[in-house]
C-alpha cells in the first residue's frame, strides 16, 4: 500500500512539474508575440511553487518577469520598474548560484537598459513638475548603477522641489557617507571659425587645437558640491524642526565652507527661533563683518531682521544695501513695508481705546505716528519711482498707502498710472 501512495505521490509531482514547463513555454511564446497579458497570466499560474523547481526553470522564469515587467513599466507602468528590478536580480543570483549562465547576461543587459529608461522618465517627470515621481526613479537608478552617484544627487534635488523633506534628508545624507564630491573637469576651446566655445575631451581639443582650427584652450574644474550638500542637510533638519540635528549640520556645512555668509545667517535664524537672541545678534554681526559691502547679504540680513519683528535693524539694513546700489528695488519695497508695519502696529491700540477725552487724545497721538509713518513710506517709493516710473509693485504698494491714508488725489494717480 506504501508504494502505491508513493507511486502516485512521484507521478503528481512529475505532472506538476510539466504543466509548470507547460504555463512558462506559453509565456515565452505570447512574450515573443507580445500579448503581456498571456505572459502574466502564464506566469501567475507557475508562481506559486516555482521556487521548488531546478535552477534553470527559476532562472527562466524569473528572466521572463522581467522581461514582462520592463515592458510594462516602459507602457506607463510606474509600479512595475522594482517589480522588473528584482525579478533579473533574482535571475543573476540564481545562476551565480547555480555556477550556470544563461539568462544572466541578458538580466545584466536589461538592467543596464532599465537604469537609461528610469533616468529618462524621471527627466521627462521633472519636466511636468512631478518632481516627487523623478526623486523616486532617480533614487532607483542610482541603487542599480551605485558608481553614477549623480543620480543620488539629481534624486535628492528632485525630492527637495516636491517638498518631500524627508526623503531628501535621506538622499543628502546618503551622499555626504559615501563622499560624494560632484565636482568635475572639462577640456574647452574656442572654434576659429564659428568663435564658440565648445568642450571635449582633453586629447580631441588638444589635436584640434594643434590642427589649428580652435585657439585658447582651458581645463576648467566646476566646484565641489559637498559644501551645499552640508548645507541642505542643515537647513532640512531646521523645516523638519529639529533643531539639535541642524546646529550640528550647519557646523558641519561651515567646516566644508567657511566663508558663505548665508550659512552664518542660516544658523543665525535658527539660534533666533530657538529663543537664543544674544547668539542670533552674535551671528548676525559676524555676517556683516564678512561681506560689508555685499548688497545682497545686507539685503538677507534685513530680510531676516523683518521676519524676527526687528524693524529698526531690517531699516539700517535696507539703507545700508541702498548706500551701495540706490536702484535695489527689493530693498526700496521692503524699507517702506518697515514704516507700514509700524504704523499698523498702531492699530490694535487705536482700536482698544475708548470714547474719554484722554483716550481720544491717545487716539488722535497714535493716528498721526501712523499717518506719519506710512507718508514716510511713501515718501521712499515716491523716490524710487524716479528711476522706476513703471515698476507696478511700487505703484501698487503706493497705491495702497495712499488708500489707507485717505489721499484720494495721490490714490488716483497711482490708478492711472497702473492703467487701472
Amino acid at each position: 500500500m506504501k508504494t502505491k501512495v508513493l507511486i502516485l505521490l512521484a507521478i503528481s509531482i512529475s505532472a506538476f512539474g510539466f504543466s509548470q514547463k507547460d504555463e512558462i513555454k506559453e509565456a515565452e511564446k505570447a512574450m515573443k508575440k507580445g500579448d503581456l497579458e498571456t505572459v502574466k497570466s502564464a506566469l501567475d499560474g507557475a508562481a506559486a511553487s516555482i521556487d521548488a523547481a531546478d535552477e534553470r526553470l527559476q532562472a527562466q522564469y524569473y528572466a521572463l518577469k522581467g522581461n514582462l515587467y520592463s515592458d510594462l513599466a516602459k507602457k506607463g507602468d510606474e509600479s512595475a520598474f522594482q517589480t522588473a528590478i528584482d525579478a533579473y536580480k533574482k535571475v543573476i543570483s540564481i545562476e551565480e548560484a547555480s555556477g550556470k549562465e544563461k539568462y544572466a547576461p541578458g538580466a545584466t543587459q536589461s538592467l543596464a537598459q532599465m537604469t537609461s529608461d528610469l533616468v529618462n522618465a524621471a527627466v521627462e517627470d521633472n519636466n511636468n513638475q512631478e518632481f516627487g515621481k523623478a526623486a523616486e526613479k532617480l533614487y532607483l537608478s542610482y541603487k542599480l548603477s551605485p558608481a553614477d552617484t549623480v543620480y543620488l544627487y539629481y534624486a535628492a534635488s528632485s525630492a527637495v522641489n516636491a517638498q518631500d523633506y524627508e526623503n531628501a534628508l535621506t538622499y543628502y545624507n546618503e551622499l555626504k557617507d559615501v563622499g560624494y564630491d560632484g565636482s568635475s573637469v572639462s577640456f574647452t576651446a574656442v572654434n576659429i571659425e564659428t568663435g564658440e566655445v565648445e568642450t571635449m575631451d582633453e586629447t580631441t581639443r588638444d589635436l584640434y587645437v594643434k590642427a589649428g582650427t580652435h585657439k585658447d584652450p582651458k581645463k576648467e574644474k566646476s566646484p565641489s558640491k559637498r559644501p551645499e550638500i552640508v548645507k541642505n542637510i542643515a537647513l532640512i533638519y531646521q523645516q523638519l524642526g529639529d533643531s539639535e540635528k541642524a546646529l550640528a549640520a550647519y557646523s558641519d556645512a561651515r567646516l566644508e565652507d567657511p566663508n558663505d555668509v548665508n550659512l552664518v545667517l542660516g544658523e543665525a535664524n535658527l539660534y533666533y527661533s530657538m529663543g537664543d537672541k544674544d547668539k542670533f545678534k552674535e551671528l548676525m554681526a559676524e555676517a556683516s563683518a564678512m561681506a560689508p559691502d555685499n548688497a545682497d547679504l545686507l539685503y538677507n540680513i534685513g530680510v531676516i531682521s523683518m521676519e524676527q519683528g526687528n524693524l529698526e535693524q531690517a531699516r539700517e539694513s535696507y539703507k545700508k544695501v541702498l548706500e551701495i546700489d540706490p536702484g535695489y528695488i527689493n530693498a526700496l519695497l521692503n524699507l517702506s513695508t518697515t514704516y507700514v508695519d509700524e504704523g499698523n502696529g498702531l492699530i490694535d491700540e487705536m482700536n482698544s481705546l475708548g470714547s474719554s477725552r484722554a483716550d481720544i487724545a491717545r487716539y488722535d497721538e497714535l493716528k498721526k505716528k501712523k499717518d506719519d509713518l506710512f507718508r514716510e513710506g511713501a515718501q521712499v517709493l515716491e523716490e524710487a519711482l524716479k528711476s522706476n516710473p513703471d515698476n507696478e509693485s511700487v505703484l501698487t504698494q503706493l497705491k495702497n498707502i495712499y488708500g489707507a491714508l485717505g489721499d484720494t488725489e495721490n490714490f488716483m494717480r497711482m490708478k492711472k498710472l497702473l492703467g487701472e
